[in-house]
């Protein structure tokens, strides 16, 4: 499995320029990159020295480049995986008149069309690492996340369904009407079991990859320009609401004060000074993106001390929300929310206190 690294900051700040310097120096270091852009204009082409299509090619030694177009990636969605598990379904298939060349793109879908297509490359072993440049924002943040949150999704509303008077109302029509479309017999009491198991197989397998710094990693870029630093700080946080693991912060074109530079601890921090905008300048100053051991743990549950630590750097206490409907936890900070779902010995059980120390939101239960 690849890792996946991705470098978010607020735009103009040199994203871009990093994200190619940092797939070079990988490459490099003998490492198989794919440098993947979500920018479907000339401009990355353009930045990088080389045009790039929506077929991965190869760039120099080790470094291969693609370039996404969500048209493109819908229509291979559609075909390879839609129709697929429509026909392991469905007895009477019906979206056979519908092409996938045809289906437009809603606000959003580009981001977790791209989230698809890299868990493809990451799956086919081709690559060590995936440079992700995204949009560097909290869209970034939120595709990588869908795993977690698709997750909590499935895991709720199917037991609101099953559970509900609805469902038990239906129940009795599950197995005739099932029987007569499907390629399965359920049951209400196994009803669509197989694809949810295997939905939630695949979405746990992304979460447990999201907390894993060997799988997925974030870097920082920004300037000491005070709005970007702000929001560096901003999406630090809203990374660990996330599940993302932060490894450093780099410097782009400025040194920070020793002020700023205290914000950002314990993060390690690169300055990239005086290179013009060139990429070629940065290879072999950036950080060493295989060194994790410094990153903080983004959620931490200690049962025996019955205590959840949030890691939840760039938010004043007053910005921190903590509520709990169910057996779970809830936490919102910015603009991000995140459900903790405790282990069996802590399940269910109140909020005793919850207090917010250096950077921590610690939680007694």
């Amino acid at each position: 499995m690849a890792q996946i690294l991705t470098f978010i900051g607020k735009g103009g700040v040199g994203r871009s320029t990093v994200a190619i310097a940092a797939a070079h120096q990988l490459a490099e270091g003998g490492q198989r990159v794919l440098l993947a852009s979500q920018d479907p204009s000339p401009v990355f082409g353009q930045l990088l020295g080389q045009p790039l299509t929506t077929t991965p090619q190869a760039i120099v030694p080790n470094l291969w480049g693609v370039q996404f177009q969500a048209p493109e990636l819908m229509a291979t969605l559609w075909d390879e995986e839609v129709k697929e598990r429509e026909a392991r379904y469905l007895r009477f298939p019906i979206l056979h008149t519908v092409y996938g060349q045809e289906l437009g793109i809603f606000p959003g879908m580009d981001a977790a069309l791209a989230l698809y297509t890299i868990r493809g490359y990451n799956a086919s072993d081709a690559y060590d690492v995936i440079v992700y440049d995204g949009l560097g924002d909290l869209t970034t943040l939120r595709t990588l996340s869908i795993p977690e949150t698709g997750g909590w999704y499935l895991r709720r509303f199917r037991k609101l369904i099953l559970e509900s008077d609805l469902g038990r109302t239906i129940a009795p029509f599950i197995q005739p009407i099932t029987a007569a479309v499907l390629n399965f017999n359920w049951s209400w009491e196994n009803f669509a079991e197989q694809p949810s198991q295997e939905a939630a197989e695949m979405l746990e397998e992304g979460t447990i990859a999201l907390a894993d710094p060997k799988r997925v990693l974030a870097y920082l870029v920004t300037t000491t320009d005070a709005s970007a630093t702000a929001i560096a700080q901003y999406y630090w946080g809203s990374a660990q609401q996330a599940g993302i693991s932060v490894g450093g912060v780099i410097w782009n074109q400025t040194s920070p004060t020793p002020e700023q530079q205290t914000a950002f601890a314990p993060l390690v921090q690169t300055e990239l000074i005086n290179h013009g905008g060139d990429w070629r300048s940065l290879v072999g100053k950036l950080p060493n993106f295989g060194a994790i051991d410094h990153i903080p743990q983004a959620l931490t549950i200690d049962v025996p001390a019955r205590q959840v630590r949030a890691f939840l750097p760039g938010f004043t206490k007053e910005q921190v929300k903590l509520t709990q409907y169910g057996p779970e936890l809830t936490i919102e900070a910015g603009d991000q929310r995140r459900n903790i779902l405790l282990p069996p010995p802590l399940k269910g059980q109140p909020v005793k206190s919850a207090k917010f120390q250096d950077h921590y939101l610690i939680i007694s239960l």
